[in-house]
């Protein structure tokens, strides 16, 4: 196993310690066991820091002219890929991950080493920028670093963070711009070019229906929009994606997992959700939106309670098994047909999760007759009693597709406040999900299920939660049915 480089002096001692988790965390991803994957990222790390270390001499011979490189993250991951591809071609591909072998041996790892005119837009952006603008640019979107730390390890003025974190997003988004203009590529794309430019720069603005068809099936220009849009969250995997490569979008999670569990150990506090990095004035306001919430389902569980006493039932309550006057058995989702009760709910009530009286699966909003009120042993995962029951609405995006796959994301809007959620829902077509982001993923057939990730398991009431995923498909990708949110069917928006 590879020794790793000896540090220069304490401020490069420190870079590499925080970087080694980054690197280990890739490696791990690219590997079969634990074992392989110290070994990989050890033999990566030395190879990146030789790198690095060779470019900054050339930097000093070359009488102070700025070398194109990566930052110091991404460059060390790219070295674990690099380092996969040299155990690939010398007979060691049995240690990596089998996808990733394939991924090896495929087009698509060559335009990460081929012509750079060829290369993803996001590697060919992040690279032409100077490289503290980078690094801020990486550690903010794809490492998920809170904005303190951020500013602390950039020197930064934290009160200043995030507009000079706004100014690199948009130097990121020209570099974009003119590597895109520079591809060679057919007329059609160029045809293109200015108006997905005019497109991406709003956040309003539609996408015209016949660069949407083009989107679909050209991955360049599909690349290109990724990295133009600034707004709508996909900048962090679009930059993973374009960067690493291979388990981009996996490494994305894991990166916003670790960053929740700093977090949660006494770390500096998250960003806030509006993009106010630090501010006082935000942070007051959430914890006064906190207080009231915690308010509401303490008066909630209070009324729950008191409409719960044994006072004032009737005799036909009691004949009918302890049912409280005027209520009417209904299907609990933990147990379609069994009798489970919601107390104050007339017969002429009507559930909006799981249907009332029978218990019979309640159909899609295609039709299609839903499998979502099937047994579910588990936890419901909400801080309501009756939140099995709760309304919740369901908005799929397909976001782009090509000849064998395609983006989507779901957003599903909950009446009732979530400790943690649970979504799930069928393909038609023999759809297969390859990677999930915002959620963790399991498919069993043609049911996929999508669980909460640590750092977005609480939704408030009337909330939102929302998740992306890749897939692949063949012959047809219809849209698909049977929503269910903690085992309680929704709507389709």
């Amino acid at each position: 196993m590879p020794d790793l480089p000896t540090p220069k002096d304490a401020a490069e001692a420190a870079l590499f310690s925080e970087c080694w988790d980054a690197v280990l965390s890739y490696a791990d991803l690219c590997t079969s066991g634990s074992t392989a994957a110290n070994h990989l990222a050890r033999e990566a790390f030395a190879l990146g820091i030789r790198e690095a270390r060779a470019a900054e001499d050339g930097v000093r011979h070359a009488a102070g002219r700025r070398a194109s490189r990566l930052p110091r993250i991404p460059l060390l991951l790219t070295a674990v890929r690099t380092t996969a591809a040299a155990w690939e071609a010398r007979g060691q591909g049995h240690r990596l991950d089998p996808d990733l072998r394939l991924w090896l041996n495929s087009d698509k790892a060559a335009r990460y080493t081929g012509p750079p005119l060829r290369r993803p837009i996001a590697l060919r952006g992040l690279r032409d920028m100077q490289e503290p603008d980078a690094a801020l640019l990486w550690l903010a979107e794809v490492e998920a670093l809170p904005p303190r730390a951020v500013a602390r390890r950039q020197g930064l003025d934290p009160a200043a963070a995030m507009e000079e974190l706004n100014q690199v997003r948009g130097l990121f988004r020209d570099r974009c711009h003119r590597n895109h203009l520079d591809t060679p590529m057919d007329a059609e794309c160029r045809s293109y070019v200015r108006l997905l430019d005019a497109v991406t720069r709003s956040p309003v603005a539609e996408t015209p229906e016949d660069l949407s068809r083009h989107l679909a099936t050209c991955v360049e220009c599909a690349e290109a929009a990724a990295c133009l849009r600034l707004h709508g969250g996909g900048l962090p995997a679009a930059l993973a994606q374009g960067v690493i490569g291979w388990g981009g979008l996996a490494y994305l999670e894991r990166r916003r997992r670790a960053a929740e569990v700093r977090m949660s150990a006494g770390g500096p506090p998250a960003p806030d959700p509006d993009g106010a990095w630090g501010d006082p004035a935000a942070d007051k306001a959430r914890t006064l939106r906190n207080g009231l919430l915690v308010a509401a389902v303490l008066v909630s569980a209070l009324a729950l309670a008191a409409s719960l006493m044994p006072f004032g039932e009737s005799d036909d309550s009691a004949a009918r098994g302890g049912l409280p006057a005027g209520s009417t058995p209904v299907a609990g989702p933990g147990n379609p047909s069994g009798p489970t009760v919601v107390p104050g709910t007339s017969s002429s009530s009507t559930g909006t999760g799981t249907g009332a009286g029978s218990g019979a699966p309640k159909p899609s909003a295609d039709g299609t007759p839903s499998t979502t009120n099937r047994a579910d042993p588990e936890p419901q995962g909400t801080s309501s009693p009756t939140a099995g029951t709760a309304a919740c609405e369901v908005a799929y995006d397909l976001v782009n597709q090509w000849p064998d796959g395609f983006q989507a994301t779901v957003t599903v809007t909950t009446a009732e406040p979530l400790d943690s959620w649970r979504v799930a829902w069928s393909f038609r077509d023999g759809q297969r999900v390859d990677q999930m982001w915002d959620a963790s993923v399991a498919q069993d057939g043609a049911r996929v299920t999508a669980t909460a990730a640590d750092y977005n398991r609480e939704v408030p009431a009337d909330g939102t939660l929302s998740f992306g995923f890749l897939a692949s498909w063949q012959h047809k990708n219809t849209a698909p049915y049977g929503f269910s949110l903690n085992g309680a069917a929704c709507a389709l928006s």
